[in-house]
């Protein structure tokens, strides 16, 4: 198999973007942007994510057992980028953000169009990124989206040409 021509290829699917957080019993916080998000079963509702095994928000989520996948809406760019890197929280924020607690403790950003909050149903372990398989529990919006909501979501070809994830 050719590596450019594989990459290329995983490369045409398309990516919403999204920050994870979560919050440990021992207050830990941690927050990342991903992007493998997807909706996989309606009774009852869940959702995958696929999360880089060795970062600090899988092993805070882990031991949580809950988590919250904070919507991007288009335009939140700064946003996204703000949570490529390792999250601080200072007060009620996370890497300049504003946050609350949502009902499952985990922290909802303030600026964030919507929200799903999940326990933790199952975790696959495969790969350098494992399957977090998560029972959504709650669901809030700050903002409802004009159209249809499945445009209301910032992408990753939104980020600029040079911005790529997968392959």
């Amino acid at each position: 198999m050719d590596v450019e021509t594989r990459k290329m290829v995983l490369r045409m699917i398309p990516y919403g973007l999204y920050v994870l957080t979560a919050k440990g019993a021992d207050g830990a916080i941690a927050a990342a942007t991903v992007n493998w998000v997807t909706q996989t079963a309606f009774e009852p509702p869940l959702v995958v994510v696929g999360v880089k095994a060795d970062s600090g928000v899988y092993d805070i989520l882990g031991k949580a057992g809950h988590f919250a996948l904070n919507m991007l809406g288009k335009g939140q760019q700064g946003m996204a980028f703000a949570f490529f890197k390792a999250a601080e929280a200072d007060g009620e924020t996370i890497n300049g953000e504003p946050y609350r607690a949502g009902t499952t403790g985990a922290p909802l950003l303030a600026n964030a169009p919507a929200a799903l909050e999940c326990k933790v149903a199952e975790i696959v372990a495969r790969g350098d990124h494992h399957i977090v398989v998560g029972e959504v529990v709650d669901a809030s919006q700050t903002t409802p989206p004009e159209g249809r909501p499945d445009e209301a979501i910032l992408e990753m070809k939104d980020l600029g040409e040079k911005v790529f994830y997968g392959g």
